[in-house]
């Protein structure tokens, strides 16, 4: 009842665009900060954005100016704009809340090959 859902990965060259796209259920999406994290092998899983019930956005500091997270509260959708994808941008990128309150989904891969 309670799942996360990522899309939209995939192998781009440096410079590229990804859109992320991530389906939320079974909680109170409105209300709720959504954020994306990412793993690299060898890596823990890091933050990378997170936006507010409200709209109110942070970015870690290396996608700056490069990522854009949105949210469509209608279709409990939360979404990571990608442009001037790097190769240490490479990871499996996943959504949850910022409170990571709900089991990971899947995720879905980033390779980014220079």
């Amino acid at each position: 009842q309670v799942q996360l859902v990522e899309s939209g990965g995939g192998w781009v060259q440096a410079g590229g665009s990804l859109r992320l796209s991530c389906t939320a259920s079974g909680i109170i999406f409105s209300i709720t900060t959504m954020a994306w994290y990412r793993q690299a092998p060898g890596k823990q899983r890091e933050l990378v954005a997170a936006i507010t019930s409200s709209g109110s956005r942070n970015y870690k500091d290396s996608v700056k100016g490069r990522f854009t997270i949105s949210r469509d509260n209608a279709k409990n959708m939360v979404y990571l704009q990608m442009n001037s994808l790097k190769p240490e941008d490479t990871a499996v990128y996943y959504c949850n809340t910022i409170l990571r309150s709900v089991d990971w989904g899947q995720g879905t891969q980033v390779a980014v090959s220079s």
